[in-house]
C-alpha cells in the first residue's frame, strides 16, 4: 500500500467505494488523513464500515472544513452530468482528485526521480502497459504495475528511488488528476469511445492530451489526426516528443516496416526489434503497442538488448488476442477485450478464416467500420443486445445467426468450424462490445468463453480454465 502522507490530518470526503475506491480510503487512513466516506451502494457502504473507514452520507456534512474530496474515476465528474457530490464539491470550492493524482502526490513528496511511465489511449492501452512492465521486470528491475490494468495504484508498493512504476491510465483518471506528470507519458490512438462520459470527441481528446502534455518525455503514435494534432502541440509547448507510427516511416520516432521495429534521427534509420517471432505481439497494432513501448523503456535507460529480450518473452495479455484451445485446425482465441470495433479489428486482422462470436451491449459506430474484414468470416455467431443491428450491418455480406448467449454461440461455432475442412481456422470471440448486457465486465466474460471451451470434447487447453 501507499500511505497517502500529503493529506496526514486534514479532513477529506471520498465518494465511491468499489475496489479502487475503498482502497484509496484506506491509503488516505493509513498516511493519517481523516476521512469520512460515501456511496450510492448501501453494500459498498457497508464493506467499508466492515474495513474500518468512517462513513457519512456526504449531503450531512460540513464541506467547509474539507480540505480534497477524492472522487472514484467510475463516478460522473462532467457528462452526462456531475454527480451530485461533485455539485457539493464545486459549490463549496473543494478541489476534485482520484487515487492518480493522490499517487502522483506521493511521488512528489518522497521519490521524484523514480521512473513513472504512464500510458493511455483508445484501445492497446493493456498490452503495451502489460509489455512495458514485463521489459522491466525480465531486465531485473523493481517494477510497480497497475492502474487501469486491474490494480488500484495505491495498493502498490510506495515510491523510492530505483522502483519503476507503470501505470495505465484512463480518460476518468486523468480527469481526476490534474498534476500527473510521469517520466515518459504515452498516447496511443483516439477514436470514439466513452462519449457519453467526456460529451463530446474534442472533449475526450482534451482530456487524454494533459498525460501527455505534463510528461518529461511524451511518446505518442501518429496514425489519427487527434493524436498527430496533440504530439504537435505539446512539442511547440517544449516538451519533448517521441513520435511512434504503425503506418509511415518516420523522419524521427519509431515505426514499423512489416514485422520490423526502426528508430529514426535526422532521416537515418535502423532496425531495433524484430516481431516476426513473436507470437504474442502478431499485427500491426501490436507492432505500434511494441514501437511505443521500446520508446518508453530508451526513455528511462533500459538497454536494447534488455527491450529485445523483454519483447521476445513476452506471455501477452490475458483476454486480447489470447489463444485459449485447440482441436485439430480450429484454434479458440479469446479477445473478450475488444469491447468496440476498433479494439476488433486488430485479431480480425490477425486471422485468415474466422467463426466470429460478437455482441453485448453496443458502443456507438456499430460494426460498420468493420465490413473490410467480412470476406474472411465464414460466419457470425451474435450475442446479446447488438444482435439484432450486427444482423442488420452483416445483412447478406456473411453467413450469421443469432446465437443470443456466449455458451450457444461456443457450441454452434465450434462443430461449423470442425467442419470447415479448409485449413486452419479460428473460433474467435472478439464482441466489439462492452460486456454490461450480460456479464459483470469484460474479464467476466473472457473468463466464460474459456470455461465454454474447455467444456468441448476433444479441445486440448493452452491455458487453464477460470486461471
Amino acid at each position: 500500500m501507499i500511505p497517502v502522507t500529503t493529506l496526514k490530518d486534514r479532513n477529506v470526503a471520498l465518494f465511491g467505494l468499489g475496489g479502487s475506491g475503498l482502497a484509496t480510503a484506506q491509503a488516505l487512513v493509513a498516511g493519517g488523513a481523516k476521512v469520512v466516506a460515501w456511496d450510492d451502494n448501501p453494500d459498498s457502504v457497508a464493506r467499508a464500515e466492515t474495513a474500518g473507514i468512517a462513513t457519512r452520507d456526504l449531503r450531512r456534512i460540513d464541506w467547509t472544513a474539507i480540505s480534497a474530496f477524492v472522487l472514484s474515476p467510475g463516478v460522473p465528474l462532467t457528462h452526462p452530468r456531475p454527480h451530485w457530490s461533485v455539485d457539493l464539491a464545486r459549490a463549496a470550492g473543494v478541489e476534485i482528485i482520484g487515487d492518480v493524482e493522490l499517487f502522483v502526490r506521493e511521488r512528489r513528496a518522497h521519490a521524484p526521480d523514480c521512473p513513472f511511465i504512464a500510458i493511455t489511449g483508445t484501445n492497446g492501452k493493456s498490452t503495451t502497459t502489460a509489455l512495458i512492465a514485463h521489459i522491466l521486470r525480465s531486465s531485473g528491475r523493481d517494477t510497480q504495475l497497475g492502474g487501469n490494468i486491474g490494480t488500484a495504484v495505491l495498493t502498490l508498493d510506495p515510491p523510492k528511488n530505483g522502483r519503476f512504476f507503470v501505470v495505465e491510465c484512463s480518460s476518468y483518471q486523468i480527469d481526476l488528476a490534474p498534476t500527473i506528470n510521469p517520466t515518459a507519458g504515452l498516447l496511443l490512438n483516439l477514436t470514439p469511445d466513452h462519449l457519453d462520459r467526456h460529451g463530446t470527441m474534442q472533449h475526450y481528446a482534451d482530456v487524454k492530451e494533459r498525460l501527455v502534455a505534463g510528461s518529461e518525455t511524451a511518446v505518442i503514435a501518429v496514425d489519427d489526426t487527434y493524436t498527430t494534432l496533440i504530439a504537435d502541440r505539446v512539442e511547440r509547448s517544449g516538451t519533448k516528443v517521441i513520435r511512434v507510427s504503425r503506418r509511415q516511416p518516420l523522419a524521427d520516432g519509431l515505426y514499423a516496416e512489416g514485422a520490423h521495429i526502426r528508430i529514426a534521427h535526422g532521416g537515418t534509420s535502423r532496425a531495433i526489434a524484430d516481431l516476426s517471432e513473436i507470437q504474442t505481439l502478431r499485427g500491426s497494432h501490436n507492432a505500434q503497442n511494441a514501437a511505443a513501448a521500446i520508446a518508453a523503456c530508451l526513455t528511462v535507460g533500459v538497454s536494447e538488448d534488455e527491450i529485445r529480450a523483454g519483447l521476445a518473452s513476452f506471455p501477452g495479455l490475458k483476454h486480447r488476442m489470447q489463444p485459449v484451445g485447440r482441436k485439430g485446425d480450429v484454434v479458440f482465441v479469446n479477445d473478450s477485450k475488444a469491447t468496440n470495433a476498433e479494439a476488433a479489428a486488430p485479431a480480425l486482422s490477425s486471422y485468415d478464416r474466422i467463426y466470429w462470436i460478437a455482441g453485448g451491449l453496443p458502443k456507438e459506430g456499430g460494426i460498420s467500420s468493420l465490413s473490410g474484414f467480412f470476406p474472411k468470416i465464414a460466419k457470425a455467431y451474435l450475442i446479446g443486445e447488438a444482435a439484432a443491428a450486427f444482423a442488420a450491418t452483416l445483412g447478406e455480406q456473411v453467413a450469421y445467426e443469432i446465437s443470443g448467449t456466449l455458451e450457444r454461440a461456443v457450441l454452434h461455432a465450434a462443430a461449423d468450424a470442425e467442419r470447415d475442412g479448409a485449413g486452419p481456422v479460428a473460433v474467435l470471440l472478439s464482441p466489439a462490445c462492452a460486456s454490461f448486457d450480460q456479464y459483470k465486465n469484460f474479464e467476466v466474460r473472457g473468463d466464460a468463453f474459456v470455461g465454454h471451451v474447455a467444456a468441448l470434447p476433444g479441445v486440448t487447453m493452452l491455458i487453464e480454465a477460470n486461471g
